[in-house]
C-alpha cells in the first residue's frame, strides 16, 4: 500500500471508532458526566466542607484533576477493549490483519478511537466541574501532554486486554480488579502525604499516582511526585505497551485460529 492508501485506511478505522461511541453518547459520554457530578456533590460539597484545605486548595478544587483523569483512563481503556474484542468476536479483525495495512496502523486506528473518546469524556467532565468550581490552569502544555500520554497508554492497555481475552467476561476482569483499585488508590481523592510513611512508599509503586499528580500540577501547580520522573514513567510505559501490543499482533496471538 502506498502512503495515500494507508492514510485512507487508518482514517476509515478511526472514523468507525469515533462513530461507534458518539452515536451511543447516552451510554458512553453521559454516564461519566453524571458520575462526576455525584462525586462533586458527595465528596466535594458534603464531605469536602468538613475537610481542611489540601496543599493550599479547597478539597473540591484539589480533586478536580483526579476526577477528570479518572474518566479519561476508564473511557480510553473501555473503548478499545470493547471495540477490538467485538472485532475478534465478529471475526472481521481477520480481514484487517490479512490486508496490506501494517499492524501498527491498525493499532493506531483503534488507539486513536480510545484517545478520541478519552478526550471527549475528559472535556465533558471538565464542563461539569465548572458548575461546581473554577479550574486555575497552571500550565496548559503539561496538562495536555499528561492527558494525551495517559489516554494513549490506557488505550494500548485496552488493546492488550482485548487481544488476550477469550470471552466477554475477560474484558471486565482487568478494569474491575486492577484498573479501578489502582485509580482510586492513585491520589485522586487525597494527597499521599496524608498516609503513614509505609503506605506512602507503597503508593509510589502505583503508576497512576504519577499520572494524576502530573496532571494536577498542570492544573493546580502542586504535585506529590517529581514531574520529571512522572513524564519518564509515562513515556516508558507507552513505549513498552506499544511494543508489546504490536508484537502480539505480529505474532497473531489471540486473533488467528
Amino acid at each position: 500500500m502506498n502512503g495515500r492508501e494507508q492514510l485512507i485506511a487508518i482514517k476509515a478505522i478511526l472514523w468507525k471508532e469515533v462513530l461507534r461511541f458518539s452515536r451511543l453518547w447516552v451510554q458512553t459520554i453521559l454516564p461519566p458526566m453524571i458520575t462526576t457530578a455525584l462525586y462533586f456533590v458527595i465528596f466535594g460539597r458534603l464531605i469536602g466542607s468538613q475537610i481542611s484545605d489540601v496543599n493550599g486548595f479547597h478539597y473540591m478544587d484539589y480533586i478536580v484533576p483526579g476526577l477528570i483523569l479518572m474518566a479519561v483512563i476508564t473511557n480510553s481503556y473501555g473503548n478499545v477493549v470493547a471495540s477490538f474484542y467485538s472485532a475478534k468476536f465478529q471475526r472481521h479483525i481477520e480481514e484487517m490483519l490479512v490486508s496490506p495495512l501494517p499492524n501498527y496502523l491498525i493499532m493506531a486506528g483503534f488507539v486513536g478511537g480510545g484517545l478520541a473518546r478519552g478526550i471527549a469524556v475528559g472535556g465533558a467532565v471538565t464542563v461539569v466541574s465548572l458548575f461546581f468550581t473554577t479550574i486555575p490552569l497552571h500550565n496548559l502544555w503539561i496538562a495536555i501532554s499528561v492527558l494525551l500520554l495517559t489516554s494513549i497508554l490506557f488505550s494500548l492497555g485496552g488493546l492488550i486486554n482485548a487481544i488476550y481475552a477469550t470471552s466477554f467476561d475477560d474484558i471486565t476482569v482487568i478494569p474491575t480488579f486492577v484498573l479501578t483499585p489502582l485509580t482510586y488508590l492513585g491520589g485522586v481523592f487525597y494527597t499521599v502525604t496524608m498516609l503513614p510513611p509505609f503506605w506512602q512508599s507503597v503508593s509510589m509503586a502505583n503508576p497512576i499516582l504519577y499520572m494524576v499528580n502530573a496532571f494536577r500540577y498542570g492544573l493546580l501547580g502542586v504535585s506529590d511526585v517529581n514531574l520529571g520522573v512522572a513524564f519518564m514513567a509515562m513515556v516508558g510505559f507507552n513505549v513498552v505497551a506499544f511494543w508489546y501490543a504490536l508484537n502480539l499482533l505480529n505474532r497473531g496471538y489471540g486473533v488467528r485460529t
